[in-house]
């Protein structure tokens, strides 16, 4: 490890002291998935080739889902394609009604980046990037840059929704071109979907559609063409605490939710949505509940069942499902050996634990919660991580006095209510439509369909 900067340093500790994934530094503590990160540089290379890829990324909690997905995501920008991640509220779906699937769609272009912006907010410079190209293609085939840009998006108008989105760069390059500041913003709150209103957008840009809840997916298609035409490699998507939608209390929000994640499997496997990959990241609950899960919907089964013939130790990696499997115990030594050197900012013979103090430290877990502690290394790490600030404040006390002290508690879900479709009616006075209803007519279903409920004739 070369010697780290202090700024790369302490945003790395500062992540792990409080359990949470660095969104810097991956690569110096990355241990283990070889096999894993393979099978997704070869869907990179598959999105720079024009294809399209689809993958479930399924663990336990804690087992380092999120890592895996930054650190997939941080590839990818090194091969030259955009990357955009979110993670999956109750107020952030792949598919609702109520605005959910537009606030997905609008974090998504917030945190898009590229390798010169790895922090998010690439949208401006892939835009700008786009225009830049054209008029480099006006100048040189001598045809104005209005033509150029045009010739550039004439593949986006076959698409759903290409038109407007091609207005709508069309308008940024006026911006750029008259040094319309206002009219750019316009057109980058478009891209990002942050209209709430058509009359808005047809106001400040003249379009008559938005980015909504109805054409997330399609608008996502559309980016990544967009992103291409721009000269990058494709556009790689992560979502993550899909365990989100698991939990749905409605039935037929879930269900509404899976037939979306079924449209994009099929498009990805068929090839159809080119230059567009999605990464999904999820609990084996999430995955393999046959009341909530994606394996109650049937159509989404049979796509994302895993080879019968993997067993007994031999893997598959070709399917949509990759299952993180567990950190051996060197695999965690070793990740704890690279913090120590994070500590220790690269440096040799500068660590503040010796080996017999980091061998120490592993059996006092093993001894508090037995094999989770490498299995599951989240809450391990974050102890280690707090370990090493208190030796590194306090040069004067021992490590061998402070070991028997620390508390490691075994991971456990994330306490996520279920979220609710839609706040309950008021109760005060029946609707009339309630009251005349015959016996036998069927209500709308508001909760979950697995509890029973009580009625009367």
């Amino acid at each position: 490890m070369s010697r780290l900067r202090d700024r790369e340093r302490n945003a790395i500790l500062s992540s792990l002291r409080a359990g949470v994934v660095p969104r810097v530094g991956q690569q110096h503590i990355q241990v283990g998935r070889a096999a894993e990160i393979k099978a997704l540089i070869s869907d990179i290379d598959t999105l720079a080739d024009g294809g399209s890829a689809v993958r479930f990324i399924i663990g336990e909690y804690g087992s380092g889902k999120t890592f895996f997905l930054n650190l997939v995501g941080s590839i990818a920008r090194e091969k030259k394609l955009v990357t955009a991640s979110a993670d999956l509220t109750p107020d952030r779906r792949i598919h609702a009604t109520g605005g959910q699937a537009r606030a997905l769609y609008a974090e998504l272009m917030r945190n898009m980046a590229t390798r010169s912006k790895s922090e998010g907010g690439a949208l401006d410079s892939v835009t700008e990037r786009f225009v830049s190209q054209a008029l480099q293609r006006a100048e040189m085939s001598g045809v104005s840059p209005e033509a150029a840009i045009q010739a550039g998006l004439d593949s986006l108008m076959e698409m759903h929704g290409g038109y407007d989105f091609a207005s709508v760069i069309k308008a940024y390059w006026r911006g750029h071109d008259a040094g319309d500041t206002e009219l750019k913003q316009a057109a980058i709150r478009w891209l990002r979907g942050e209209y709430s209103t058509r009359t808005e957008a047809r106001t400040a840009l003249g379009v008559r559609t938005i980015v909504d809840d109805s054409n997330v997916y399609q608008s996502l298609k559309l980016m990544a063409r967009f992103v291409r035409l721009a000269g990058f490699g494709g556009l790689l998507v992560t979502l993550d605490e899909l365990v989100n939608l698991y939990k749905l209390s409605n039935s037929q929000a879930r269900k509404a939710n899976y037939e979306q994640i079924l449209g994009i499997v099929n498009d990805a496997l068929q090839g159809s949505a080119g230059g567009l990959g999605v990464v999904f990241s999820g609990t084996p609950e999430f995955l393999m509940d046959p009341r909530r899960g994606l394996y109650s919907y049937e159509a989404l089964q049979s796509r994302l069942v895993e080879n019968r013939f993997a067993r007994e130790g031999l893997v598959d990696l070709s399917g949509p499902v990759i299952r993180l499997t567990n950190l051996t115990q060197e695999d965690l030594y070793l990740l704890l050996v690279n913090v120590r050197k994070v500590f220790a900012r690269g440096e040799s013979g500068e660590e503040l634990l010796p080996d017999e103090g980091l061998e120490a430290f592993l059996d006092h877990c093993h001894h508090q919660i037995g094999d989770a502690y490498f299995k599951t290394p989240r809450n391990s790490v974050k102890e280690f991580t707090q370990f090493l600030s208190l030796l590194e404040q306090n040069p004067e006390v021992r490590w061998d006095s402070l070991i028997d002290k620390i508390q490691v508690a075994s991971e456990s879900a994330d306490q996520i209510p279920d979220a609710p479709e839609a706040p309950p009616a008021p109760t005060s006075a029946p609707s009339v439509s309630e009251e005349s209803a015959p016996a036998h007519a069927p209500r709308e279903d508001d909760g979950d369909d697995d509890e029973l409920v009580s009625f009367k004739l």
